[in-house]
């Protein structure tokens, strides 16, 4: 597989390197050269979910892994469903919770993970990430006990949920957790600065596991091909596709998904207000504002560091514009969503909730919906409770963590107190 960066076209790699390296030159994306199609897709979603998605990943690997090596990464990375729930008459959610975090983010995480340990040999690795939720569960799990791997991660102080934080920031070993007096647009930044820091990148041999990676993006390509595998062939031409979104990897890898040939009709990036990306596709102005906390605060992004590979499907013809809109839902909507889940039967978070809203204000008579499941909503007990009034059972994963000690540190937002941290840390 050939990548490119993508502000620095000149920068060429492949797919081992650009997993090893995550970020290219100035901090660019890497993407692919290009992007093969399917012949049948048909037979491909017939094909129970750990062999199509072998097939699928093998086709935009090219000759680069052998499949038997792609067939056991993909096999050792899910190990879980992703069922497709019918809420109402004509939507669905994709429930993507049920892997060891809960979350969606499982999935790629995994897949990285059993990337580098077969790419990177003895090499020692730190990889830096930071998160708003989920990922720093996914990661700081998936890459656990993993020899000659440390891992760091970042995540705003206060602005995560309490069972979030104890379900990554009580293991130790060789995860590391650190609370950034900051928000998340802060910590990526703090990543991004650290790439650029010849001491750490170099030093300490640094990696990042955020959505930024290729290997999370084009694993997270496969859950859609399930998605829709599981819809009646006759509705799935007409699938609408809402993605809850703050740093824009998940509906990214959806547009991929699209651009092999997968049968969606159009998608709606949702979007709490942190809306930059629906006021861009409205007015054509990319203006972040500040960051907001909101009951959904995976998405609390601003300034999210995957949307240059969506302008490149564009750019490049992959994909024609007008197949995503964007809707902005407000925290009272999201409230008002998570009671209408529960009235229909589905219990529900305030992320899902976001894509749901945003779904229902879209989809026509002849269109057939489906919204993101992204998390447990046991990983939003305390946010879920109160707006429904009723108890949330806490699965076995989060009851295991909920009595454990916080191991994290706790630094400024200056990257020299980051620089600090890792050098004495892992130096």
């Amino acid at each position: 597989m050939e990548l490119f960066n993508l502000k620095d076209p000149s920068e060429q790699v492949n797919f081992a390197q650009a997993v090893k390296q995550g970020l290219g030159k100035q901090q660019g994306l890497f993407f692919p050269k290009t992007i093969p199609s399917i012949d049948d897709v048909d037979a491909l979603l017939a094909k129970p979910f750990n062999e199509r998605s072998a097939e699928i990943l093998g086709l935009l690997l090219g000759d680069e892994v052998d499949a038997d090596t792609v067939s056991g990464m993909v096999n050792n990375a899910f190990q879980f469903p992703a069922p497709l729930a019918k809420v109402s008459e004509n939507i669905y959610s994709l429930e993507l919770f049920h892997g060891p975090t809960l979350a969606f983010k499982d999935f790629g995480a995994r897949f990285m993970a059993q990337c580098l340990s077969t790419f990177s040999k003895d090499e020692k690795i730190t990889i830096l990430t930071a998160t708003s939720g989920d990922t720093g569960a996914a990661v700081a799990h998936a890459f656990y006990g993993l020899d000659n791997i440390n891992v760091v991660i970042l995540y705003p102080k206060g602005m995560i949920s309490p069972l979030q934080e104890k379900l990554f920031c009580t293991l130790g070993g060789n995860i590391h957790t650190v609370e950034v007096e900051g928000d998340f647009d802060a910590c990526q930044a703090l990543v991004k600065n650290s790439f650029d820091d010849t001491d750490i990148r170099e030093g300490l041999h640094l990696n990042s596991a955020n959505s930024i990676n290729i290997s999370r993006l084009l694993a997270q390509v496969c859950y859609y091909f399930e998605a829709i595998a599981q819809l009646p062939v006759g509705d799935r031409a007409k699938a609408v596709i809402s993605v809850p979104s703050g740093n824009f990897g998940n509906l990214t890898a959806a547009m991929i998904a699209k651009t092999m040939g997968l049968p969606i009709k159009r998608f709606i990036a949702s979007t709490n207000v942190n809306d930059t990306v629906p006021r861009y596709l409205e007015t054509g102005e990319w203006s972040p504002n500040p960051t907001v906390a909101t009951l959904s605060n995976a998405m609390d992004v601003s300034a999210p560091n995957n949307w240059p590979r969506i302008e490149a499907l564009f750019e490049f013809d992959y994909l024609d514009k007008a197949l995503l809109s964007g809707d902005r839902v407000d925290e009272e909507y999201t409230q008002i969503a998570v009671k209408k889940l529960n009235e229909l039967g589905y219990v529900s978070e305030p992320h899902a909730g976001v894509a749901y809203k945003a779904l229902s204000r879209s989809i026509e008579d002849d269109e057939v919906g489906i919204f993101l499941g992204t998390a447990h909503p046991a990983k939003f007990k305390e946010s879920v409770e109160n707006i429904l009034g009723t108890p949330v059972a806490l699965p076995k994963e989060l009851a295991d963590c909920a009595n454990k000690t916080i191991l994290s540190e706790t630094i400024d937002s200056s990257f020299e107190s980051l620089k600090a941290y890792m050098l004495k840390t892992l130096g």
